[in-house]
């Protein structure tokens, strides 16, 4: 039976910001594209190798179009190279042309280990090289650019352009596969993920339409009047020092829309935080990260299946918990990192103190019918969880770079996209789910158990149960398969909840809705 993506996707009244050209050019009031073929694209190492196949095939007179968080001129796509940095920096010298949007870390001081000048020398590598990569800080304070997207067109022939959208940053720690070994470049994280810590990732290969609406929001972004630096002292004396200018120079006419590449739906979900001055093309903020998550727990009849590196906030999970209410057969899985990835003094109570306070919820309002896990490879190291995935009923699904948290469902930018296969027999978001549940359970994905949903926590709480014993047992015997573990974080302490909460809830997970909203569970 068809899904069909209007009883999924958010209308237009109900996105919230009209001041977007972000699905304008669609026919009617469609808020989304048709005719896109979406391939999901499971762990760093599958999509480095993507994302080096389609650029190593550009040619002079082609374009590169990205965005990230954080990007490491020295990581490599492959075991043996190039690296990031060398081979952008090597299409911009050969004539094509490379723009990019690099957040403006805040700095290692304040914003820890994973920030700091990465960005800056990526940026310069690529325009020495006569690209523009330039580093953007019009966000709110203390916030992020976080989404995470490349677009690669070839202006003659638009049937070959493909864009990458989802949670997998151009940096270390990202190039790891099933075998979860980590990747060798690592970066420094909490050391019960050992030296090279294993990471859970995805992203989504896109073909269609769907990158005309991906253009467009690059484009936004891009053509932002506010200057780069955000006239602030400090900002503009490290633009300066990054040689880099306060605009960027304008975009080349828009190339045509790509033509229908299969039958797979795309709605391209969004957050702004609400900015001083105002985002020209979201003069209150977006937050249709959240609405359409919400829109999404709201028809959920079975089962909402989610991968995520947080899942903090109550108020997050609210519409999730109003669900579980509501659909007495309604299942929940949940699959989140085992530790913080800085489970420090100061930097792990408030991460944990926000997810207890949310499970909490989830559990009350579906009293087993909610399972919560976390990874380990085959060494007993936990896997890093950074996949931010929700599926639902097999028939709606999300994958970028947004969280299931308060900072990422209204303060930092981020996109997501939402994903239904409009064919009379859809199979995308099912193929998915098995492809994450076999290689989680340790099963083939063809194995008739995970095939249908109504069984579904029993067979995770299982397996989750019988790797739990044999661990407390001395690990004596066969390993039992897979990789799953109950989730349980570490409590947290009444006198530090005081202090944990506050941090949480100004610098951890702030609040980046309109005043009259904040405190509230609208979004």
């Amino acid at each position: 039976m068809t899904t069909r993506p209007r009883e999924w996707f958010l209308a237009r009244s109900e996105r919230g910001n009209l001041a977007t050209h972000v699905h304008a050019g669609h026919p009617g009031e469609s808020e989304w594209s048709d005719g896109n073929l979406v391939v999901p694209l499971v762990h760093g190492a599958t999509y480095f190798a993507r994302l080096h196949a389609e650029l190593t095939a550009l040619e002079p007179g082609d374009r590169v179009w990205f965005t990230d968080w954080r990007g490491d001129a020295d990581e490599r796509l492959r075991p043996g190279g190039p690296t990031i940095g060398d081979l952008l920096a090597n299409l911009a010298r050969a004539g094509v042309e490379v723009r990019g949007l690099l957040w403006r870390s805040h700095g290692e001081k304040i914003s820890g280990p994973m920030s700091g000048r990465s960005n800056e020398l990526l940026g310069r590598k690529i325009n020495d090289a006569g690209g523009e990569a330039l580093l953007d800080q019009r966000v709110r304070a203390f916030g992020s650019h976080h989404q995470k997207f490349f677009v690669i067109q070839h202006p003659d022939e638009p049937e070959r352009d493909v864009a990458f959208v989802g949670g997998l940053d151009l940096c270390h720690s990202r190039r790891d596969d099933a075998e979860h070994g980590g990747d060798p470049q690592a970066v420094d994280m909490d050391p019960r993920y050992g030296r090279t810590p294993p990471w859970h990732d995805a992203a989504l290969e896109l073909h269609g339409p769907v990158i005309a609406d991906l253009l467009a929001l690059f484009a936004e972004r891009w053509n932002d009047p506010t200057p780069l630096d955000r006239d602030m002292p400090y900002l503009m004396l490290l633009q300066r020092l990054a040689r880099m200018p306060r605009h960027p120079a304008p975009l080349p006419a828009t190339s045509p829309a790509p033509p229908a590449a299969g039958s797979h739906s795309v709605q391209l979900l969004r957050t702004f935080g609400v900015n001083h001055p105002p985002f020209p093309f979201a003069p209150e903020g977006e937050r249709t990260v959240a609405r359409g998550l919400e829109k999404a727990f709201a028809r959920a009849e079975r089962l909402v299946y989610i991968e995520d590196q947080y899942l903090w906030s109550t108020q997050v999970v609210s519409g999730l918990a109003r669900a579980l209410r509501a659909k007495p057969n309604l299942q929940v899985i949940v699959v989140l990192p085992r530790y913080p990835d800085q489970d420090g003094t100061l930097t792990g109570p408030p991460s944990r103190l926000g997810q207890i306070r949310a499970l909490r919820s989830l559990h009350r309002a579906g009293p087993g019918r909610v399972g919560v896990f976390d990874l380990e490879n085959a060494g007993g190291t936990p896997i890093y969880v950074h996949a931010k995935i929700c599926i639902v009923d097999d028939s709606w699904f999300t994958c970028g770079s947004a969280n299931i948290n308060r900072r990422s469902w209204t303060s930092d930018s981020e996109l997501t996209c939402a994903v239904v296969d409009d064919d009379p027999d859809p199979t995308l978001a099912r193929s998915f789910r098995t492809e994450l549940w076999a290689e989680h359970l340790g099963i083939a994905a063809s194995d008739s158990r995970i095939i249908d949903l109504d069984d579904s926590l029993s067979i995770w709480s299982d397996a989750a149960a019988a790797l739990d014993a044999w661990h407390a047992g001395g690990r004596r015997g066969a390993r039992p398969a897979g990789q799953l573990r109950t989730h349980t974080p570490a409590p947290v302490g009444p006198i530090t909840r005081i202090w944990a909460g506050l941090l949480a809830r100004f610098l951890f997970d702030p609040d980046g809705r309109p005043r009259r909203e904040r405190g509230t569970n609208r979004f």
